[in-house]
């Protein structure tokens, strides 16, 4: 498969719309990583993106979309997820909620799960590709799984080139890590995964202490399987100095 480049302008925004609509899957900027992109309804995209990535498939995926009004659609907003959505959204913050009936979204991206991850992201051009292609984008980020998280068209393309129909040049994300997952199904704010928005935001909204997730034995939000992000070089611990090749990374004074 050759893989297209877009530039992030009418053109390449349009074009990138229109390759999510023929079913196709897309890398994109969002203000926290980029993200690979198909129709959230569609079986056959969201098949695509977890053969791309090589992503167990019970590991659901987050639904992206353009404005609030388009998430409460899919599901089912308590006034404490509503609080947090006025606050964050747009912005880096995944809100688990019990999935509607009604919502179109396939079973697939939800990894069989009567809950739904959703958010909508601040970026300018992910905004502006969800209003083009008009409907719910499943995105998880845009590298192989396991693998750090892209933060630039170039990291999406080194680790996608040939396995994805396009990569959208949006820059740098401003944030450079994932976004924040919260369920509120409990009636507290529970953190599944830690991100941009930091406990202390959250707590400083609702007035409630955040409650930090230890996991199951399925995980119900990306980021809680036992391993979710790995570099691929070596690591070498207690050096004393770098050898040639090496990356020098210190910790505390000295």
């Amino acid at each position: 498969m050759q893989t297209e480049f877009l530039k992030a302008d009418d053109a390449g925004i349009g074009r990138a719309a229109c390759i999510l609509a023929d079913g196709g899957v897309v890398a994109f900027p969002t203000e926290t990583v980029y993200g690979l992109g198909g129709d959230a309804r569609s079986p056959t995209a969201i098949g695509k993106i977890y053969a791309a990535k090589g992503r167990p498939k019970n590991n659901p995926l987050i639904v992206h979309f353009a404005t609030a009004g388009d998430a409460w659609c899919c599901v089912e907003a308590d006034p404490l997820a509503e609080r947090l959505a006025s606050e964050f959204w747009p912005g880096p913050l995944t809100l688990v909620l019990p999935q509607l009936k009604s919502s179109p979204v396939c079973d697939l991206a939800a990894a069989e799960h009567r809950t739904l991850g959703v958010r909508v992201p601040s970026h300018q051009v992910s905004l502006e590709l969800l209003r083009k292609f008009g409907g719910p984008v499943a995105a998880p980020s845009a590298n192989r799984s396991g693998m750090v998280s892209p933060t630039a068209a170039e990291h999406a393309v080194a680790d996608l080139a040939g396995r994805i129909e396009a990569v959208l040049d949006g820059g740098s994300c401003g944030f450079g890590i994932e976004s924040t997952i919260v369920s509120t199904l409990h009636g507290t704010p529970q953190i599944l995964r830690p991100g941009a928005i930091t406990r202390e935001m959250i707590l400083n909204i609702v007035g409630a202490e955040p409650l930090m997730a230890s996991g199951g034995p399925l995980p119900v939000s990306p980021g809680q399987l036992q391993s979710h992000y790995a570099p691929a070089s070596k690591l070498r611990l207690n050096a004393t100095q770098p050898a040639e090749g090496e990356v020098w990374i210190g910790f505390g004074a000295g």
